[in-house]
């Protein structure tokens, strides 16, 4: 089907482009959006607009917290929308149990190879235990020079041909 097609086109170019550049560009997003939208619309009239709009608004809603507390980027957000809009509210939140999983597997990797695996496990043990600071230093670092980052683009890919491979997580 064309979905597919501009489903697997958009998130390859975000692939790519992220990865080099860090950046998922609008005019990949946007005309994906769009495309899920009217596509929706002209094959199932009203019913198919609602069907894009719950997975655009859902899948926008998602990363748009961690985009507002400057954990990722406003590409992100645009391409999980695009996905939402494209494949629907379901489909979106099962891709999002997938991205999560492996942006946090990816998170944990990356911590580790810079300050260790000892070293790491150290640090979340005591953060659990004392919560030293406020409950958000455990998650978000002050300190910039510390902090750790990758383009989350690649977790996002993964997660939705996680959920073409397997299906539904939930």
């Amino acid at each position: 089907m064309i979905i597919y097609f501009v489903l697997g086109s958009a998130l390859l170019i975000s692939l790519l482009t992220d990865i080099k550049y860090r950046k998922i560009l609008n005019i990949v997003t946007f005309p994906a959006i769009f495309f899920g939208f009217i596509y929706y619309t002209s094959k199932w009239g009203w019913e198919g607009f609602l069907f894009s709009g719950k997975g655009f608004l859902l899948g926008f809603s998602l990363l748009l917290i961690p985009y507002l507390l400057g954990g990722m980027g406003a590409g992100d957000v645009k391409l999980m929308a695009a996905i939402g809009s494209l494949m629907g509210a379901t489909f979106v939140l099962n891709s999002f149990v997938y991205i999560a999983l492996i942006g946090g597997l990816i998170s944990a990797i990356l911590i580790m190879k810079k300050y260790g695996v000892v070293y790491s496990l150290k640090s979340f043990w005591f953060q659990i235990f004392f919560l030293r600071g406020n409950l958000g230093s455990i998650f978000f670092s002050k300190d910039k020079s510390s902090s750790i980052s990758f383009p989350y683009g690649v977790a996002i890919v993964l997660g939705t041909l996680c959920t073409f491979v397997w299906g539904s997580f939930i």
